[in-house]
């Protein structure tokens, strides 16, 4: 199963956070593979406008919290999010965040990145 389903919708391209067990919590490769989907989209002149959605109940439930308590002083030093988010916020198209559930933590600082934030009822 990925953990990001990526569907072309005219114009626009579709990204759905799809990791139910873990409330679609942001790890690193989630994280990187939403960013370089977004740099292609960037390039592709057939794609005007992208939206991030999450599945389930939850927008983004936050950093995944299992995968930093896993890394030791080392890997702490080097972690990449820090450009991973510079990199989502250079995003140089159109980018809404259609927020169907919880957005906790980094969740809500994903949709914040977004020029627009649709909030459902359960939002």
């Amino acid at each position: 199963m990925s953990e990001l389903i990526v569907s072309r919708q005219q114009q626009g391209l579709l990204l759905t956070l799809n990791r139910p067990a873990a409330r679609n919590a942001l790890n690193n490769a989630l994280l990187t593979r939403l960013v370089n989907e977004l740099e292609a989209a960037a390039t592709d002149s057939s794609i005007s406008v992208c939206v991030i959605t999450g599945n389930a109940r939850f927008f983004a439930a936050g950093a995944d919290l299992n995968e930093m308590a896993e890394k030791d002083l080392a890997a702490t030093l080097n972690d990449t999010r820090p450009q991973l988010w510079a990199r989502l916020q250079a995003f140089n198209k159109p980018l809404i965040a259609a927020v169907n559930g919880y957005a906790l933590g980094a969740g809500c600082e994903l949709a914040l990145l977004c020029d627009v934030v649709v909030a459902g009822e359960n939002a």
